[in-house]
């Protein structure tokens, strides 16, 4: 890149220099000499130490495969693993219990358990979408998707399938919000008069307030903390045909929503960056919008703003129109090219990120009324793809020092530690108590959490099929370990504890089946594909008390124990026939191509992906990650030839080709397999074993950019 600009001797891009001085800076009160000053010191401190603490991870992976390697065809000896671990220092020691002593959290991460979404930054349509997803229509989750046991036929209104959401509704509030007398279905009208709710219900204090009147009323209630509207409109298209006027019943659905610049990107050089930043940008100034086009109309999206209802003593009671935004940073791992320190070295991505975004925060921090995102003056960063207690003591240092260069007080960073690396499983409790002033989230992750389980352990034989790594002893313990270490650490009250994603965005009603898992797990937040589906699974929480589930866990005791933790997922004494082996490999195959094939090429870096059998799933570097190491384990333990799998490669390329027929944009992989889409997935599987964590991030980044310098 020519025509770098110095800024304090670092060489940083001018697109990144000229956004940060006239759009990102301007209004947050900081000097733009002094934030480069503080930006380089930032790098010429850190950098060096993230750097140690990468090649911290090297050597002790190097030590775990040389183990497994002496000890291959033995016997496997846990306790003689777990004393090995210890002596190397990758599981240390467990200091006295303590509580985490997080302050100026807002309700939403602290007291009110519900959906979280997780979203590219870099699509300000998906990020306006999520932002906007805090209020979601029950009726249109319900008639849009296949929840109610079907998907909708035809294009306009089918009043008997409109007629199955509007009672599915009704028997919902019977469950959550009961009348004294009767059912939902059997009113007539619903009325306030006088800070009264007619019909009653049960229980009084479940009405939380209204605004309007007669045939413009809307009603709330609150069941477990979560809101509910009920919109009386007699002159619409739905309240017309109800006989109580009604016309929707809207939840309170994403409480949360994560702005991604990780996972779900593909941000890889200072043009994707900038672009992240702005949108973040107008997110935190509450100006952010997009033309949006639907059919022949064209109309602009911008944030929903907050709302005033009256409760029953005639106060004013104000209802948030947003989630509340998390942002996403990038982990220790990765470097971009949009800023070289002194040495000419592509600086660290996480470290941008930390300065970067946390000071386009102040916008939101410096404001009293209007748009607001952190009501209680916080800004919240999740940290992905820490490994143990000395990264994530390196992440609060990050933010120590971000914060003075900003002139912020202590900790009003407050930070994510997404439990999704072994080294942090198996240290959890000391992974928090090393940012215990400022962390507000935890989290399980199911595909980064397996694909670092095969790469750690890569060696010590052929791993399970990717399908059964649920059903596998070390699972059931992280999952319980996770609730049960937060909960000791004093997160409830004071912090999130969450569930990972349901990746089938088209499945509703096997989500509304299947997903009460995660509430009933003690977890206040599980992530969500979409704002449809945060809408459906609010309904769960109205049904589990999830602060009352924690309080009968932390009765219960701890559950999982570390030596499950510990236990290997290695095929022992399985004998798979060929045409086991084959699914096995094509569907890997063919999830990794469906995924790149769209990063490289097109830059999406999150997307439905129909799998091998047509299901669309949604997909990011985690689902990547997963499915590259299960086929650079089965190839280093010799299940598969390198021969059979490119041969697989090829052909899965042409299913993926035949899936994406469709779209204009899309450029073939077969039959030449000579683009730079087809080689990023195969180096992805035939290098994945020497790739640093297993991590798809480096080869996916080089990749792009070749295809970027070749468009």
């Amino acid at each position: 890149m020519t025509g770098r600009i110095n800024k304090a001797g670092l060489q940083v891009a001018p697109v990144l220099v000229d956004f940060i001085e006239t759009q990102a800076l301007p209004g947050t009160g900081v000097d733009a000499d002094a934030f480069w000053t503080g930006f380089a010191d930032l790098v010429n401190t850190m950098g060096p130490r993230g750097r140690d603490l990468l090649a911290q991870r090297e050597e002790l992976q190097a030590k775990i495969d040389a183990w497994h390697v002496e000890h291959r065809g033995q016997t496997f000896d846990a306790a003689a693993y777990r004393a090995f671990l210890s002596d190397i220092g990758y599981l240390v020691p467990e200091g006295p219990d303590f509580a985490i002593e997080t302050t100026s959290v807002d309700p939403e991460i602290a007291d009110l358990p519900g959906p979280q979404l997780v979203v590219p930054i870099m699509n300000a349509r998906f990020a306006l979408n999520a932002a906007n997803a805090r209020w979601g229509s029950l009726y249109d989750a319900l008639y849009g998707t296949d929840a109610l046991g079907d998907l909708p036929q035809g294009k306009g209104y089918n009043a008997e399938r409109g007629a199955r959401a509007i009672a599915w509704g009704r028997a919902h509030l019977d469950k959550v919000a009961p009348l004294a007398d009767g059912s939902w279905a059997d009113i007539d009208s619903l009325n306030v008069t006088d800070g009264m709710l007619s019909p009653q219900l049960e229980d009084q204090g479940q009405f939380a307030g209204s605004i309007g009147h007669g045939d413009a009323l809307t009603v709330l209630l609150r069941v477990n903390g979560l809101l509910i509207e009920i919109e009386v409109d007699p002159k619409s298209q739905i309240g017309a045909q109800d006989k109580a006027g009604i016309s929707d019943i809207r939840f309170e659905s994403a409480l949360s929503a994560i702005m991604d610049c990780e996972d779900s990107v593909a941000a890889v050089d200072a043009d994707d960056k900038v672009l992240a930043y702005a949108n973040w940008l107008g997110l935190m100034r509450g100006d952010l919008t997009e033309e949006v086009s639907k059919g022949d109309k064209t109309f602009t999206r911008a944030l929903h703003g907050d709302r005033t209802f009256t409760t029953s003593e005639g106060h004013d009671l104000t209802v948030k129109g947003r989630s509340l935004m998390l942002i996403r940073n990038v982990g220790h791992l990765m470097t971009n090219p949009a800023v070289l320190d002194s040495d000419g070295r592509e600086v660290g991505e996480g470290l941008m990120d930390a300065m970067f975004t946390v000071m386009i925060a102040m916008h939101d921090l410096q404001k009293t009324s209007g748009i607001r995102n952190s009501v209680a003056g916080s800004v919240y960063v999740v940290k992905p793809k820490m490994h143990g207690p000395e990264e994530v003591a390196f992440a609060d240092d990050i933010f120590t020092a971000v914060e003075r260069v900003l002139n912020l007080p202590e900790n009003t960073v407050k930070l994510g530690i997404m439990d999704e690396e072994r080294r942090t499983s198996v240290n959890l409790k000391e992974c928090i108590r090393a940012a215990k002033h400022r962390v507000a989230f935890i989290n399980t992750g199911f595909l980064d959490r397996t694909g670092d389980e095969i790469h750690t352990s890569i060696e010590a034989g052929p791993m399970i099929p990717k399908g059964e790594m649920k059903n596998a002893p070390w699972i059931k313990s992280y999952e319980d370990r996770n609730v049960d270490i937060g909960l000791a650490c004093g997160l409830q009250g004071k912090a999130q504890i969450g569930k990972g994603m349901w990746a089938m965005p088209d499945l509703m009603e096997r989500m509304l089946v299947e997903k009460t898992n995660h509430p009933n797990a003690g977890a206040n937040c599980a992530w969500v594909p979409s704002p449809t589906a945060a809408t459906l699974h609010a309904s769960h929480y109205h049904q589990i008390d999830v602060l009352a589930r924690q309080e009968e866990l932390k009765a219960g005791g701890p559950r999982g124990t570390l030596e499950d933790l510990l236990t290997i997922p290695v095929a022992n004494g399985q004998n798979w026939s060929e045409d086991q082996i084959t699914a096995e490999l094509e569907n890997n195959a063919q999830g990794i191509l469906g995924y790149v094939v769209r990063w490289v090429d097109q830059g999406v870096g999150c997307s439905k992906v129909p799998d091998i059998h047509n299901v669309q799933l949604m997909e990011d570097r985690a689902t990547c990650r997963i499915s590259a190491q299960a086929l650079a384990n089965w190839l280093l333990h010799g299940v598969m030839t390198e021969g059979r799998m490119m041969e697989v490669m090829k052909k899965m390329a042409a299913v993926v080709d035949d899936q994406n027929k469709g779209d204009a944009a899309y450029t073939p992989m077969a039959p030449a397999f000579s683009g730079p889409a087809f080689k990023a997935a195969c180096d992805l599987v035939f290098e994945g074993r020497t790739q640093p964590s297993g991590y798809t991030e480096p080869m996916l980044h080089d990749w792009r950019l070749v295809a970027k310098a070749n468009a």
